[in-house]
């Protein structure tokens, strides 16, 4: 018996294949091997074409079974990790009807913010633990006032996450965490927002089938297994954002227990029970994997933008021919670069920046005195200041952490950032064998009945685990330099 996994990224596709027996990933895969295209037709803007995502679905798929000599009959569950806050419009006949908004898109700030004003503080903080601000919904409320045609014409409206179900099993269906990311969720009322789709003039019929989280949501449809090579009527058991599914594959369900990653976005994910929320809505709540009404587990994130897409950026344009490469230049520079400081928000407008977009910052390059490698640390660790920023907003919200999970993927191969990182928090970073196709994979296991949530992760193992050490004092002193830098543009902006 075996589970698999997918993660829908906005950089490539990752699967993981699972055998059920002894818990151990058999297979990975990933497409394509060079990041997916984001389009900008206008600064701020960022949008894909969903059905690349199922081609690489189907790549992916393809390269799973082959290596693994895995027949199709033996995969007994499917679940899906996907970016958040994303925005796919279908029609009645499933057809996309436009290219995906997603995460990193900062069109719809305005809306969010009118909205806000309109709905009032205090709903936003009571009922939807976050200001509407550039999520889904208000992405939406943008097609409508910019793209009537189109709006018209929707039928159902999806998360990234949602398109993929679909494409596998031809049902339009997501969840009440999908809902909350997308701020569509009351959690007072605990059911859809009504108040913003009201507002927004959202009709409650666009709104897809609702299905828990956990548990047999759909089935392989004849049509697509024959397209991606699986059998028919394999159930989807789980689906979630990649940041709630990135905690959950570290096995961080309860309060008090944070989660990283560093990809094309960086993220701090905490868990709590308290519906608090940051008094600039700068960090955001949305409901967790294991968020019920009778126990409140909900999830306090954390994201930076511009973080791995920038050093993905300093690989193309300085030539490097590896991320490796560029971590072994790093570890040759000393803390602090040097004085060279990075503001790594290059991405669209940033939460934690209360939605501004000031751009990426090189600041104090001095050019006899800094090459490629200079650049390569202070982006690591300008990154590594701005998760720093969000922690202590974090701790601002009475979130305590005592250690900082991750897996060792992404950044976190990177020893000079794993360091920064506890440095800055003051807290161990343990790094584990895990990325998110493997967590939706064992949480497909749960939701199929296969698993507890606890035996579900026999197979975790911690890799590696760093604790702050002699450079703590100087990695400090140059975050109070970094963070001065960071607040006169602020000022500017």
């Amino acid at each position: 018996m075996f589970f698999l996994g997918y993660d829908i990224g906005s950089s490539s596709v990752k699967a993981s294949l699972l055998n059920a027996d002894n818990n151990t990933v058999i297979s990975t895969a990933q497409y394509p091997s060079v990041e997916f295209q984001i389009i900008a037709h206008q600064p701020g803007w960022a949008e894909q074409d969903p059905e690349h995502w199922w081609k690489a679905v189907i790549q992916v798929t393809r390269q799973i079974l082959d290596s693994s000599g895995v027949v199709s009959q033996d995969i007994k569950a499917i679940g899906i990790a996907y970016q958040m806050h994303g925005l796919v419009v279908v029609d009645k006949e499933q057809k996309v009807l436009r290219p995906a908004i997603i995460w990193c898109d900062s069109r719809a700030v305005q809306l969010g913010e009118d909205a806000f004003r309109h709905l009032g503080e205090m709903y936003c903080r009571k009922h939807l633990l976050n200001s509407p601000g550039n999520f889904t919904a208000s992405k939406l409320s943008w097609v409508k006032k910019n793209e009537p045609e189109i709006f018209d014409n929707i039928h159902t409206f999806l998360l990234p996450g949602d398109f993929i179900a679909m494409r596998l099993s031809g049902e339009t269906q997501t969840t009440y965490s999908g809902l909350s990311e997308g701020i569509l969720y009351d959690y007072k009322a605990e059911k859809p927002a009504q108040k913003i789709l009201s507002y927004y003039q959202i009709r409650p019929d666009q709104v897809a089938q609702i299905v828990p989280t956990f548990g047999i949501q759909a089935h392989i449809c004849q049509h697509s297994a024959e397209q991606i090579g699986l059998s028919a009527g394999i159930p989807i058991t789980y689906r979630a954002g990649d940041q709630p599914n990135n905690a959950l594959s570290l096995k961080v369900f309860n309060p008090g227990e944070i989660a990283a990653t560093a990809g094309t976005s960086g993220v701090l994910y905490g868990v709590t029970q308290h519906m608090k929320t940051d008094s600039k809505f700068r960090v955001n709540t949305f409901a967790h994997v294991n968020h019920t009404a009778e126990q409140r587990r909900l999830g306090v994130l954390l994201c930076i933008n511009g973080s791995g897409i920038m050093y993905a950026w300093a690989k193309r344009n300085l030539k490097a021919n590896s991320y490796a490469e560029m971590n072994l230049l790093s570890e040759s520079i000393v803390v602090g670069s040097e004085g060279l400081q990075v503001l790594p928000f290059g991405n669209g407008a940033e939460r934690i920046l209360e939605n501004k977009d000031i751009g990426a910052h090189i600041h104090g390059l001095q050019l006899n005195r800094h090459h490629k490698g200079h650049i390569f640390r202070s982006i690591q660790e300008g990154i590594a200041y701005s998760m720093a920023w969000g922690l202590d907003i974090m701790k601002e919200m009475q979130l305590n952490p005592t250690v900082i999970k991750a897996g060792e993927t992404n950044l976190f191969q990177s020893r000079v950032f794993q360091q920064t990182l506890a440095n800055l928090s003051n807290l161990c970073v343990e790094l584990y064998n895990t990325n998110g196709a493997t967590g939706a994979a064992r949480a497909a296991g749960i939701g199929i009945g296969h698993y507890t949530t606890s035996d579900a992760f026999s197979g975790l193992r911690q890799t590696a685990s760093i604790e702050p050490n002699q450079e703590r004092r100087t990695t400090q002193e140059t975050y109070e330099k970094w963070k001065d830098i960071l607040v006169k543009e602020l000022q500017k902006a």
